[in-house]
């Protein structure tokens, strides 16, 4: 390929990619996303007595992210020469909306591909260019692996809830994106030199259509698409940033791998049995991984032996311009010990304006001292770490709507 046919195909997929940006399918989506977000604030609102109004602004940097999330898919799906043709599109979105009924973190094209690639292997229905919807699949993970690296900490929800008996404190990660792509959809043509378009290298595409007939009759057209990505994670033993760290390495790595077996089964069709395996088994191992750490490690937001710890610091807060973080143990406040969360809160209605507070900076792991001043009715604006005896806490589960109908109907019966 030379340099011209290189800007022709740059000129063509930023045109497409351009124009699905600016469309109102897109903003419709930006729309939906904004809700999400203005829901999350409002679960924060009913824990914490805590009044946000910035959802818009979640949605917009979501937005931001997104759009550079959708040139990075955009690129790879080109440069794999992934086409939308053939894949089950449609049995995909709704085996994925009937999964989320049971779980809703089975909405995911890992577990849906998996399961339709193993029944176009075992039945022969649907019929479905599995490499081809494989490397869908991995590619859309991929793009949400660099998300979550880049954005995934960002607003994360504090949280109470009980592990074996006990109140901890944490953070619930919530992220949605929206994303705007450029696809390839294969056509066959009797006579492909009527139509004008720009020559592709002989490697190209790495991951090889299933579609019988001469590949010199073969053409790719572009297809602008509109999808939406989601992340949903638990920070109970580490810091929301470090959690994401650590989900966007193991996602990513199962994403490449997922990859390359596309490409290897697109080539090699007695290998298909591996992708359509991996593809969901590989998933649940990454969310296995993840929950493992979570829930048998040691909880990181419990309540210190001396201070209180801070589980969230406001925007705009004396807190905030004190330099206070998540996990610091606050010691004093204008020289009086702190112990309780009704320490705290008399000494911040007692202590006038001027605050000194002396804490432990959880990060460098030393003693250190900050002063501010605060408005005479403004919050100090923390959030602690529970105490054990909160009557407000989230119960962790993963039940979707079917599970809970069928266990209240039979508690229903039993009653």
């Amino acid at each position: 390929m030379d340099i011209s046919s290189l800007f022709a195909i740059l000129d063509l997929v930023i045109r497409a990619f351009l124009g699905m940006v600016i469309s109102p399918i897109f903003w419709i989506i930006v729309a939906v996303i904004y809700f999400q977000y203005r829901r999350i604030n409002k679960q924060k609102e009913l824990l914490f007595g805590i009044v946000e109004q910035a959802g818009w602004k979640h949605a917009l940097v979501a937005t931001g992210h997104g759009v550079i999330g959708g040139l990075v898919g955009t690129g790879l799906i080109v440069f794999m020469g992934v086409s939308m043709s053939g894949i089950g599109i449609q049995f995909l979105w709704l085996l994925a909306i009937a999964m989320m009924l049971v779980s809703p973190r089975f909405i995911c094209f890992a577990y849906a591909g998996g399961i339709i690639s193993l029944s176009s292997i075992i039945f022969g229905y649907p019929q479905i260019d599995i490499p081809m919807l494989m490397g869908l699949v991995a590619i859309l993970h991929m793009v949400e692996s660099v998300l979550i690296m880049v954005s995934g900490h960002m607003g994360a929800l504090p949280l109470y809830t009980k592990i074996d008996g006990r109140m901890v404190g944490g953070f619930n990660l919530q992220k949605f994106w929206p994303i705007p792509l450029v696809a390839l959809m294969l056509m066959v043509l009797p006579d492909p030199s009527q139509v004008s378009g720009v020559g592709m290298p002989d490697w190209w595409p790495l991951i090889k259509p299933s579609v019988t007939g001469n590949p010199d009759n073969f053409i790719y057209a572009l297809l602008p698409v509109v999808a939406a990505l989601g992340y949903g994670d638990l920070a109970l033993t580490s810091r929301p940033r470090d959690k994401s760290k650590k989900t966007a390495f193991f996602l990513g790595l199962y994403s490449l791998m997922l990859l390359v077996l596309a490409v290897l089964a697109s080539r090699n069709p007695s290998l298909v049995l591996l992708p359509a395996l991996f593809s969901p088994l590989g998933h649940e191992l990454v969310i296995k991984i993840g929950r493992d750490v979570e829930f048998k490690g040691k909880p990181m937001y419990v309540a210190p032996e001396q201070g209180v710890m801070v589980l969230e610091v406001l925007e705009d807060s004396a807190a905030k311009r004190m330099g206070l973080k998540t996990a610091d143990i606050i010691l004093t406040v204008n020289t009086f010990p702190v112990n309780s969360r009704r320490d705290l809160a008399e000494v911040i209605h007692w202590g006038g304006t001027a605050l000194e507070t002396e804490y432990v900076d959880s990060e460098r792991g030393k003693f250190s001292r900050a002063n501010t001043r605060k408005g005479f009715h403004e919050s100090f604006g923390v959030i602690l770490v529970p105490e054990g005896d909160e009557s407000q806490y989230v119960e962790l589960t993963s039940k979707g709507f079917l599970v809970r109908w069928w266990e209240n109907r039979n508690k229903d019966k039993k009653d």
